[in-house]
């Protein structure tokens, strides 16, 4: 070996310091994400993990922050939502059957409407812009004043919309607000208005991701436009579908400011939903203990109906 190759060859020392640098930034590479996450992991135990375990806390005891005392009760808060003559057992399980029937009409409103909306919007127009503005806007709105705003609309004797009735012939007052089913006819109505917005613009979002290259594809196999829509356009915005499915689910299962500022849970409580009636027990009768446990069984049942529909999604993805 000549004297050159010699010199060439690096120390020991030299060949291992690349190294050791190497593995010190590798390791800095993986500390990095959860310095990323830190600030959302603060927040999500301090607001949601905190409050979640007090809650359970809260749930076995007989609380009331008034008072210096708060007796341990065990699960009885819970054993007697499923008793027969308990003082909640009744009322809750009413008030579950409320934000059942409210899901149940406005969930499917609010999964096709969008999607119609935003499959129109996703063409090319004059004014599309502006439209999508306006079919967004309403979802800005708080609900104080959708819920003043429908009162107006909606009042049995002094509403516009009974008003333009009488003119058009109509001659009785329609009870928009205080018989079923026009209650439960007003709530969902005003928030399909309210909310439609929100998921359009998720499944317009959906729409711009299919690419435009299969339904080229399409074309050439000479499919008509439901065939496209039935082979490109579901299958592309299943996991959109999904989504606005189970977020959509979420909302109307928790809807409450539009009973309380619209109907106010009548006629008698009959559109009183399980969040109206949790908070009435919580914040008027201050029996947080037993609010807390209808609030940890009402979530236990949501989970399970967002698993079922995630099943539900994931098996129709694996037929096709």
């Amino acid at each position: 070996m000549t004297a050159t190759s010699l010199d060439t060859q690096p120390s020991k020392s030299e060949s291992a310091r690349p190294r050791r640098s190497r593995r010190k930034i590798r390791g800095s590479g993986r500390a990095t994400p959860y310095l990323f996450l830190l600030p959302y992991g603060v927040l999500f135990i301090g607001f949601i993990g905190v409050p979640a375990i007090y809650g359970v806390y809260i749930s076995l005891h007989d609380y009331d922050y008034l008072l210096p005392h708060q007796p341990w009760v065990g699960l009885r808060n819970y054993t007697d939502l499923f008793k027969s003559g308990s003082r909640d057992g009744a009322d809750f399980w009413q008030s579950m059957r409320a934000t059942l029937v409210f899901t149940i009409f406005s969930v499917p409103l609010l999964v096709v409407i969008p999607l119609g909306v935003a499959l129109l919007l996703n063409r090319k127009f004059p004014g599309r812009t502006f439209f999508r503005a306006i079919f967004f806007t309403p979802f800005v709105l708080g609900v104080a004043v959708v819920g003043v705003l429908f009162r107006f609309l909606l009042d049995p004797n002094i509403g516009v919309v009974n008003h333009y009735l009488h003119s058009a012939g109509v001659s009785r007052n329609i009870p928009w607000l205080t018989q079923l089913p026009w209650a439960w006819i007003s709530l969902v109505s005003m928030t399909v208005w309210w909310t439609l917005g929100f998921n359009a613009i998720i499944y317009l979002a959906g729409l711009q991701d299919i690419s435009p290259e299969l339904y080229d594809a399409a074309d050439i196999d000479g499919a008509n436009e439901w065939g496209k829509f039935r082979n490109v356009t579901l299958p592309g915005l299943r996991p959109v579908m999904l989504f606005v499915t189970t977020v959509t689910i979420l909302a109307s299962a928790n809807m409450f400011g539009q009973a309380l500022l619209v109907t106010n849970g009548a006629p008698g409580n009959g559109t009183r939903t399980a969040i109206f009636y949790i908070s009435q027990v919580g914040l008027r009768q201050y029996r947080q203990g037993a609010a807390a446990a209808m609030s940890y069984i009402f979530a236990i049942i949501l989970i399970l109906i967002s698993l079922v529909n995630y099943r539900f999604f994931r098996g129709e993805q694996a037929k096709t």
